[in-house]
């Protein structure tokens, strides 16, 4: 382990690195272990983005004989820093080319192109159930993140062509195979609906103004820069149902999409801008000069340009004669206290009617539960869409008792959560980092203090796991078969001149991986 925490520095992200405030020493854990210190930890992590691999990293460091095994769906690692940041943003995934200090230990082994759960109960092809996986660890952690996206339910939603969610635009021109059939249609018109104020909405917007040369440089895929290259799309719209105050995205999203060239911004309603700025905390009074002071090109003087459209909540979408969307329609809302980052928000009855000749809906990411939660006792806010958890990620037990207080809920002994499935979709990488490291502190206080742990047949991880697997021929996914997948995504890169060119299917990610 020394290996690892000797150059931990290195392979954290800057943020990272400014945010790690605690001394990582040579890895021996400053908790007692006398009742343990002869037996291998041995944890389960359950999907493979940032969350997973500091959770593990940090367990690392913190228990001696600690053993990883890590699980991921797709043959591919990474998660979100692979299939969700913004191909224009390269140094937000330096963590991702780090991570391989974790998994080039001998105390790691990743499994990918593996699913955790079925309804069956039963191995399934390259599905594992999750009552298996329970007995043969001494712990599991869920890091796997938000699967699906949150919905308006307002009419035409469902019925309509050309409406998308952010989630499947950005995973489609990440490459992430779910999406690779997606192929929106940016012909219809020049008019774009974005709704939402949040960071993702900002990058949906970014993509279709942007210049598709400069995008071509990035890992992007070529399915979308050929569809980039065909929109009519000139005029985009970003929407949100409070104001500027309470908006959600951040300064070098709206800095970014400012200093577009070629593209100017449309000026915002000043009676929803404080007159004195200067009392503004500092984060807040940049983020509001930066919207006041607008663009540099001027919306008269270019061909593209984008607004922020404050106090519209969408009821509706119109269609045209061939069930495409057309236009959107908002209600106006008032803001109890404009100038209240928290203030609330009422309907005025006032419509209005937004040209839509695409809408992509970015209202948020939502997880899921696990097929097999229910039977292991896991209790899962479908709501929220979070494993219910005491906030340093150890899982609740499902409630029999409706009348149990939170204070009186008991924990799943061995069984914890990190990253958005633990505290819902929100934040940054940083922050996903000290959400992982909070479970991490939990899980060795309690491995260290010999409290209980999961009580199943034996703690041979994957090894027992391995056979049942394989009796389902699945083509099991290892740390080296990713760096074969990685080297030829990056030859196919270097043809097209830019870093990398990634497989879109499952198929050519196991044809990469066995050549």
């Amino acid at each position: 382990m020394a290996s690892i925490t000797k150059s931990t520095r290195s392979w954290l992200c800057a943020t990272c690195r400014r945010k790690l405030s605690v001394s990582l020493g040579t890895g021996i854990s400053r908790y007692s272990t006398a009742s343990r210190h002869d037996k291998p930890f041995r944890m389960a992590v359950v999907g493979s983005g940032p969350a997973g691999f500091y959770t593990a990293y940090r367990v690392m460091s913190k228990v001696p004989k600690t053993k990883v095994d890590m699980f991921e769906a797709l043959p591919v690692p990474y998660g979100l820093v692979r299939f969700g940041v913004a191909p224009d943003h390269p140094e937000v995934k330096n963590c991702q080319d780090k991570f391989e200090e974790v998994a080039r230990s001998p105390n790691f082994t990743f499994i990918g192109n593996v699913s955790i759960g079925n309804a069956g109960g039963h191995f399934d092809v390259c599905t594992i159930p999750l009552a298996s996986v329970m007995r043969h660890y001494d712990a599991i952690v869920f890091a796997y993140g938000a699967s699906k996206d949150k919905r308006l339910g307002i009419p035409g939603e469902s019925e309509l062509q050309g409406i998308y969610s952010a989630r499947e635009f950005v995973g489609w021109y990440n490459g992430l195979p779910e999406y690779a059939g997606l192929a929106p249609d940016l012909t219809k018109g020049d008019e774009a609906v974005i709704i939402g104020q949040g960071n993702v909405a900002l990058d949906v917007a970014r993509m279709l103004l942007e210049n598709v040369d400069i995008l071509r440089k990035s890992d992007i895929t070529e399915a979308a820069i050929e569809t980039l290259l065909k929109s009519r799309i000139k005029r985009v719209h970003i929407v949100g149902r409070r104001g500027p105050m309470q908006a959600a995205f951040t300064i070098k999203e709206v800095r970014e999409l400012m200093k577009l060239h070629g593209v100017g911004f449309h000026d915002i309603d000043m009676s929803l801008i404080p007159d004195e700025l200067s009392k503004l905390p500092r984060a807040r009074r940049r983020l509001m000069d930066i919207m006041v002071k607008g663009s540099t090109a001027r919306v008269d003087e270019t061909h593209k340009s984008w607004s922020l459209d404050f106090c519209l909540s969408p009821t509706k979408f119109l269609g045209r004669p061939d069930g495409y969307i057309d236009s959107t329609v908002f209600e106006r809302t008032t803001l109890a206290s404009p100038f209240d980052p928290s203030s609330s928000v009422t309907g005025t009855g006032e419509n209005v009617t937004i040209p839509s000749s695409v809408v992509f809906r970015s209202i948020g990411y939502k997880s899921v539960a696990l097929p097999g939660f229910d039977e292991a006792g896991i209790s899962f806010n479908d709501r929220k869409g979070v494993i219910e958890n005491d906030g340093m990620g150890r899982v609740f037990r499902l409630q029999t008792d409706e009348n149990d207080s939170q204070s009186r809920r008991s924990y799943l002994p061995g069984v914890y959560c990190a990253g958005w499935v633990k505290r819902g979709p929100t934040g940054v990488i940083a922050s996903t980092m000290d959400d992982a490291f909070s479970t991490a502190e939990a899980i060795a206080s309690d491995w260290n203090s010999n409290a209980p742990f999961l009580d199943g047949e034996s703690s041979s991880g994957w090894e027992a796991l391995r056979a049942g697997v394989e009796r389902g021929k699945c083509r099991v996914i290892q740390w080296d078969d990713w760096k074969k997948i990685d080297k030829a995504e990056r030859e196919r890169g270097l043809l097209a001149g830019k870093e990398r060119e990634k497989f879109t299917s499952i198929t050519e990610m196991l044809s990469a991986a066995a050549s």
